[in-house]
């Protein structure tokens, strides 16, 4: 009889656990014909079974298998695709960088046409934060967007280098197409990025890339004589200036199947075989960092890159020495990029305007009359500046995507 009771007792608990188990598999599950929303799957515990040392058994999990923490949506597309499928935007936060990165995320979302699929790494304290202001966002927004969110994560041999990599987690980005390995192309963006328009005509440059291009990003400087890098780098780099990494569109599926020209081998290295030896060839070398690895990627393949104007990638440096970007000054800034701090000091007032304005906004408000008009004459007061006397390049586009935004709020979009 003891023996019956045993079992059944077993079995009771056997059932109960089981019922756990597939309660919290439902809980954070996608419901069909629901919008989606984002949760989290329980990360891969550090220790699993792979033989120390074996990183070339197949179906050997790797560590960007194990760190992540994924929320696959519905029927998600990758890639060009149709009109309905998403655009893909990563950003890498770390630090103090919350408030910043989620003015980037609204600049984003505010102009954007297509559905756009968030991904976002962050450090674990932030995770929390981050899910409390997206999910308070009105309902006509989050329909627009669906996100997931990433522990900062890197190759276990060699994280401790990588994490001090110029900026703590600015070199994540260098492993996004080994992580995101069911994604096929990806916007990359820094946290200070404003979006000036839609980011959908950022994403059609990837109809526009040879057969051979499998990134996109702007020139670290148009004019060479005042450029940092031809006039100081310590390595190879792209072009006459280089390339700045800030904005960086990727085709990873081509990214992740092809061999790169290098100056270590007489053979071409895959992507996740060429950075630890580019970064252990180059590192006292380097002053910016993954930027300049990627800068020495591109210049033994400069075929692979395909070069965007300056105007999708707006920094002090194009106007603080006077105007140096020609494509700004004809159609106006479309992406603004305050590096160096600019929107939180008071060393560049019109950069720092255009933040608090996005950052300022409230959804669903008239965006001319409570975003632009104020705006404007905020910019107005930074005159006493090399890039305020430039401000009507900062609102030239912009004045034309808020009032498609006008429109959309009007039509109940």
């Amino acid at each position: 009889m003891r023996r019956y009771i045993r079992a059944l007792l077993l079995c009771t608990v056997f059932a109960v656990f089981s019922g756990l188990y597939v309660y919290n598999k439902l809980l954070y599950s996608d419901l069909p014909g629901h919008r989606i929303k984002s949760g989290f799957a329980t990360p891969r515990a550090p220790g699993d079974s792979r033989e120390v040392g074996d990183k070339t058994r197949p179906g050997t999990p790797h560590w960007y298998n194990r760190y992540i923490m994924r929320q696959q949506s519905q029927g998600e597309a990758t890639g060009l695709g149709r009109p309905d499928t998403p655009m893909h935007l990563a950003v890498v936060t770390c630090g103090d960088r919350l408030e910043e990165t989620l003015t980037m995320i609204k600049s984003a979302i505010l102009f954007s046409i297509r559905h756009l699929h968030l991904h976002i790494f962050a450090e674990d304290q932030l995770h929390a934060s981050f899910m409390e202001a997206l999910e308070s966002w009105p309902d006509m927004i989050r329909s627009k967007f669906s996100y997931t969110l990433y522990s900062i994560s890197f190759p276990e041999d060699n994280a401790a280098e990588w994490k001090k990599l110029f900026k703590p987690c600015a070199s994540q980005r260098l492993f996004l197409p080994l992580i995101l390995k069911d994604i096929d192309s990806i916007v990359y963006v820094d946290s200070d990025i404003l979006f000036l328009q839609p980011m959908d005509h950022l994403w059609a440059f990837l109809s526009k890339f040879t057969p051979s291009q499998l990134a996109a990003m702007a020139p670290e400087h148009e004019e060479p004589r005042i450029a940092w890098y031809s006039r100081f780098a310590r390595h190879p780099f792209y072009g006459r200036t280089g390339v700045n990494s800030g904005v960086m569109l990727m085709n990873m599926t081509r990214m992740r199947s092809v061999s790169f020209k290098n100056d270590m081998t007489s053979v071409g290295l895959q992507w996740e075989e060429l950075l630890m030896p580019l970064l252990q060839k180059y590192k006292l070398n380097i002053t910016w960092g993954d930027q300049d690895l990627l800068n020495i990627v591109f210049h033994h393949n400069p075929e692979r890159l395909l070069e965007f104007p300056c105007k999708w990638n707006y920094r002090p440096d194009h106007c603080i020495y006077g105007s140096n970007c020609a494509s700004a000054e004809e159609s106006g800034v479309y992406m603004l990029h305050g590096n160096r701090g600019v929107y939180h000091d008071h060393k560049q007032p019109a950069f720092r305007a255009v933040y608090e304005a996005i950052q300022k906004y409230s959804f669903g408000a008239d965006p001319v009359k409570t975003l632009l008009e104020p705006l404007e004459e905020e910019l107005s007061k930074t005159t006493h500046t090399y890039c305020g006397k430039n401000h009507p390049l900062f609102t030239k586009r912009l004045s034309r995507s808020l009032e498609g935004v006008r429109g959309r709020i009007s039509r109940g979009r």
